[in-house]
């Protein structure tokens, strides 16, 4: 095992997902409104972050990350991992004395930006590469450390007379990455991967005082994740592994993390592992422009309240993070034919129609000739008269069905409608083709309310049954 610098044909591999890895390792890092007194500012590093052993026995947060996924490796492969993560450092603001001494204030106004407090993130790395022959039986583990640093940035004034600085400071964080693979029984020569990151920083919390988060997380690493690249071999899916795999990947133990395909679609040998759920070959929107930080929004709307902010809020944002005077700089220079790319963009739209006329679906519901995005394709139903079979026998208006909700979960109050009968309203199609039954509980006072209001529960085919006494 080393942990040299990656081959070229690795980097080249690995810069396509570091672009979806740059968004796992920065989501939530400052969000909308960009200044550190915002709320939402307060309570910051909410993905994977592996705090220090001695913290994580007094709170629900973890000290490790545990990714099992199944891998055909081929002669001579080798595995390169990239573990990435932020090193939180500490940021006190000075301000300059006559006698050229500094003091530490809780802000310094400057003409374009406000300097606050602030926990900045360095970008940390840790590579390695290891023959996957080493990996069998007990595998290898590799230590590693990055000290404590302190720093100082003067800031200057519009005359370029110094202010006062900046002074940085970080802890020292240690960790351990563990690899280890063992082959399954079968006919496929199949390699469970197991790759643990652990933070084993000796900190503890100071004596005589409750454990403190904040003081915790300078000492921990945040929204850790990792890239495993295959020299030689592939990964299987664990979203859509082969059927003869489904069994294997089902066993794999996935602890605060969750494995994908990464990279270039049709390729598999490249996986991301990542605290936040993904599907395979996740991509950044071509629209986007540049780092939001906060990938659960919509980039038009952070960028119209973003430059709609006041100049006072601005100079804030500016001076709570490097990162945070990007995006105000970004939405501010942004055109208009640019902000008009964001208005919406229409990805895998696919004919659904492309069956023969009268073929059914699962449900036995024909397919209309018209795709669901052109306006006349409400023509092809009628809730009132379209019906699904259940069990072998056509459903519809008017029918009754027992509730067999458990399949899904979706409601916790679907517990109490486990086993009652309920009289279909109508059979409803969404936008993707599923269908709905919309029903009313037998025995609910408030059914014809509903009925006359239209507020209905809604269940999919396979959550009902035809009970044997229909009527």
């Amino acid at each position: 095992m080393t942990a040299p610098a990656f081959a070229p044909e690795t980097e080249e591999r690995l810069a396509l997902a570091r672009q979806v890895a740059d968004a796992v390792l920065f989501e939530g890092y400052v969000l909308y409104p960009y200044r550190a007194s915002a709320a939402k500012n307060r309570l910051r590093w909410q993905f994977g972050v592996l705090v220090p052993p001695a913290w994580g026995a007094e709170c629900e947060e973890h000290d490790f990350q545990h990714t099992e996924c199944l891998m055909e490796p081929r002669a001579e492969a080798s595995l390169a991992v990239e573990v990435r993560f932020l090193h939180a450092r500490r940021r006190t603001v000075q301000r300059a004395l006559p006698d050229g001494g500094f003091e530490t204030v809780p802000e310094l106004h400057l003409d374009d930006r406000v300097l606050v407090p602030w926990d900045e993130g360095a970008e940390e790395r840790v590579e390695l590469v290891a023959p996957v022959a080493q990996l069998t039986g007990d595998g290898i583990e590799f230590p590693f450390r990055k000290p404590a640093v302190e720093d100082t940035e003067p800031v200057l004034d519009a005359t370029g007379r110094t202010v006062g600085r900046l002074l940085r400071r970080s802890a020292e964080v240690t960790g351990v990455v563990r690899l280890s693979a063992s082959e399954l029984d079968g006919p496929y020569r199949v390699l469970r991967l197991t790759a643990v990151v652990e933070n084993t920083t000796p900190w503890t919390p100071p004596e005589g005082r409750a454990a403190d988060r904040d003081a915790a997380l300078p000492h921990s690493l945040v929204a850790t994740h990792l890239l495993m690249a295959l020299s030689n071999g592939s990964f299987l899916s664990m979203t859509d592994p082969p059927e003869w795999a489904r069994g294997a990947v089902a066993a794999c133990r996935n602890l605060h993390t969750w494995p994908v395909l990464a990279g270039e679609p049709g390729r598999a040998d490249l996986v991301l592992s990542s605290p936040i759920i993904l599907e395979d070959h996740p991509a950044i929107a071509p629209e986007s422009l540049g780092a939001l930080y906060d990938a659960t929004e919509i980039d038009e709307i952070l960028a119209l309240r973003t430059a709609a902010l006041t100049d006072a809020e601005k100079r804030e944002a500016r001076g709570t993070d490097a990162r945070a005077a990007a995006v105000i700089d970004l939405a501010d220079s942004m055109p208009a034919e640019v902000l008009e790319r964001l208005h919406g963009a229409v990805r895998g739209l696919r004919e659904i129609t492309g069956e023969p006329d009268g073929f059914p679906d699962e449900f036995g519901v024909t397919r209309p000739d018209t795709p669901w995005w052109d306006p006349a394709s409400d023509a092809g139903f009628d809730p009132e008269q379209d019906r699904v079979m259940v069990d072998g026998r056509p459903v519809g208006k008017g029918s009754r069905v027992e509730l067999r909700p458990g399949l899904r979960h979706t409601d916790a109050q679907d517990l109490f409608l486990q086993g009652r009968t309920a009289t279909v309203e109508a059979v409803l199609h969404d936008v993707d083709g599923a269908v709905h039954l919309a029903v009313t509980v037998d025995g609910d006072p408030g059914a014809d309310i509903r009925r006359e209001q239209g507020r209905y529960l809604y269940f999919q085919p396979d959550e009902v049954a035809v009970p044997e006494d229909p009527r």
